[in-house]
């Protein structure tokens, strides 16, 4: 089965978040960071990172699963989702050209 890519953004509770995190709220994101790596490690995630835009900061990640479903149920499982801190949106989405894909 041919995988299909799947663009994602992770809200943040305000858009200055990336800037003023709590101690607490940096603790989860930490969490976050690890979770997203062992997926990167394992081929399901492509690219991953926060977005600095000024005044809208976000994080966003490329996905590569079977379907929808994969992809939900890794953001479902994601630490800062489980702990409320943060909310998400996947997309589709057809990789046009990407280095190491």
């Amino acid at each position: 089965m041919e995988k299909q890519h799947f663009f994602l953004r992770l809200i943040p509770p305000r858009p200055t978040f990336a800037y003023d995190m709590s101690d607490n709220e940096r603790a989860v994101m930490l969490q976050h960071v690890n979770y997203m790596q062992q997926h990167f490690a394992q081929g399901r995630v492509l690219i991953y990172g926060p977005v600095l835009a000024e005044g809208d900061s976000f994080g966003m990640g490329v996905l590569e699963v079977a379907d929808v479903a994969e992809a939900r149920q890794i953001m479902d499982a994601d630490p800062t989702i489980l702990a409320g801190l943060n909310r998400y949106e996947i997309a589709p989405m057809r990789v046009g050209a990407a280095r190491g894909v």
